[in-house]
């Protein structure tokens, strides 16, 4: 046995069973000893960025760590911007690293770079084994450390020679931490401060926003407390028998304008609210003026049985509303645009589906018809770094092979990595893939106004348009292995979307809008 029989021999004791890689010359005894050990999964991606999308995606849908492979610092840095993602979805990551071996270091080959301070700002966790006797233990440490609570990215740095020099080490079983429940304290200072205030709300996020936290929230709806979610959310059910919250606004005037007259605002597995850019004049809060808060769940704390005692203490009903089954009746016909489209999702959905939802300003069309669509799950953007809807359909995909996936794009945002068609045709993927073309970076042109910044001129329209050459995205997507279709009509699109629910296998549908 060498350290990279070592690691993988841990890993896998640790059910961690799914590898998305891009390795290089360093990682080849990692890549050598998969054969020896069938239990892991690997599955290959061309970009390091759909390598860490997809393990986040995995994450996300399996409650546990995939592992990436990535070459080196360069590697690593090729996929910070979906790790960036996956910290603010606290998803489980086990990130291995290749390294050049240790004592080959001092010589600052080509290839050589302080991948440890490259890691930091998007790890739990950092350590690099140094000699194969360490790699089993801090293998099982970085497991652990990617659970958190509340969880997040870790990264096991490998040397080469770590990799290739025997050990006798045995796997070890890494030791989880287990989520407290909040202090009966903070549920007594919540109930209390809820019942005395005039408008209070509860903003939920992260594990607050599971299934089992949802029923949880809404039996406080129904006692009368408005329950708001955060924007972006790291997975959460949406259709037909799901509590439907309302939803922290993006654009933060229209945020405060909805929170207007709150005089309490209580978290639930997340934090204080703040816009997602700073504006000339503008707030960063998203608090309302004279708005008092307080803490029932933090992060790192279970929020599901915090608001199932506060529920409790409020005295609230056993059950509170959801969603009816209600799909759209007709057909949508005429010109296409995201709300037709939307209607064609919500009609077709099968139960059970994930969203794998990166669709940017077209999101809305869809959101809205899917409440009462069949049940199904939607995967968010959580860190504001476009380019996440087609690797993480590859890891949701991966890590529940039994549900169909759909990933909803932006055409700038699918571009960010496209490499992600050819592993979902590779893997035969469960995935239908929606591009909305509309040749443009519409949210910057809103925030171009919104910044103060004033109209673009010809200059500036150079960036913020994606014609002059428009992308031809059916031969693009043939070309990297997958059957596609271009729809410009509702009609089109009803009956590609439809089409695409009935059978198995990737699918790539072009909306043109």
């Amino acid at each position: 046995m060498n350290g990279a029989d070592a690691l993988l021999a841990t890993l896998v004791a640790n059910d961690v069973t799914a590898c998305f890689a891009n390795p290089g010359t360093s990682e080849m005894q990692f890549v050598a000893a998969l054969d020896r050990k069938p239990e892991m999964r690997p599955v290959l991606c061309l970009f390091e960025g759909v390598a860490t999308g997809a393990a986040d995606g995995y994450g996300r849908m399996a409650d546990k760590p995939a592992c990436t492979l990535l070459h080196l610092g360069p590697g690593y840095g090729n996929g910070i911007a979906n790790l960036h993602n996956a910290r603010r979805a606290f998803t489980p990551v086990v990130n291995v690293i290749g390294d050049h071996a240790t004592y080959h270091r001092q010589y600052d080959a080509p290839l050589n770079s302080d991948i440890p301070a490259l890691a930091a700002p998007n790890s739990l966790w950092v350590k690099s084994a140094d000699s194969p006797d360490a790699v089993a233990g801090l293998a099982a440490e970085a497991v652990a450390a990617s659970f958190g609570p509340p969880g997040g990215p870790v990264s096991l740095i490998l040397p080469a020679d770590s990799a290739w020099l025997e050990t006798k080490g045995e796997p070890i079983i890494a030791q989880r931490t287990v989520r407290p429940a909040p202090a009966g304290s903070a549920v007594d200072a919540a109930a209390k401060a809820l019942k005395a205030a005039a408008k209070p709300v509860i903003l939920i996020g992260g594990q607050a926003c599971r299934a089992e936290g949802l029923v949880q929230a809404a039996r406080l709806q129904a006692a009368g407390v408005r329950i708001v979610s955060d924007t972006f959310v790291a997975r959460q059910p949406r259709g037909a028998g799901h509590f439907a919250p309302s939803r922290m606004q993006y654009f933060g005037e229209m945020a405060l304008s909805d929170l207007a007259g709150v005089d309490l605002m209580v978290f639930a597995g997340t934090t204080e609210p703040v816009a997602f850019f700073a504006y000339p004049n503008r707030p960063s809060v998203l608090v309302p003026e004279g708005c008092k808060t307080l803490t029932l769940a933090a992060r790192a704390e279970d929020a599901v049985a915090g608001l199932a005692a506060l529920a409790d203490a409020m005295g609230a009903p056993k059950q509170g509303p959801s969603q009816p089954l209600k799909r759209p009746e007709a057909a949508p016909s005429g010109p296409l645009s995201a709300a037709m489209a939307g209607l064609s999702v919500a009609r077709h959905l099968p139960e059970g589906a994930i969203i794998c939802d990166d669709s940017v300003t077209s999101g809305g069309g869809i959101a809205v018809p899917a409440l009462t669509a069949a049940p199904h799950e939607v995967l968010a953007l959580t860190g504001g770094a476009i380019g996440i809807g087609l690797p993480l359909a590859v890891g949701a995909a991966v890590a529940a092979p039994e549900r169909k996936v759909v990933s909803l794009n932006g055409d700038g945002a699918a571009m960010y990595t496209i490499q992600a068609l050819w592993t979902l045709a590779r893997e035969n993927l469960d995935v239908t893939v929606v591009v909305f073309a509309n040749n443009s970076y519409r949210i910057l042109n809103i925030e171009m106004a919104r910044t103060g910044a004033g109209d673009a001129g010809p200059q500036a329209a150079k960036l913020l348009g994606l014609g002059d050459p428009s992308i031809h995205w059916v031969p693009l997507a043939n070309g990297l292995g997958l059957p596609a279709v271009r729809c410009a009509t509702a009609e089109e699109f009803e009956t590609a979307f439809a089409g695409a629910m009935a059978r198995r296998g990737p699918m790539f549908i072009e909306a043109a809008i």
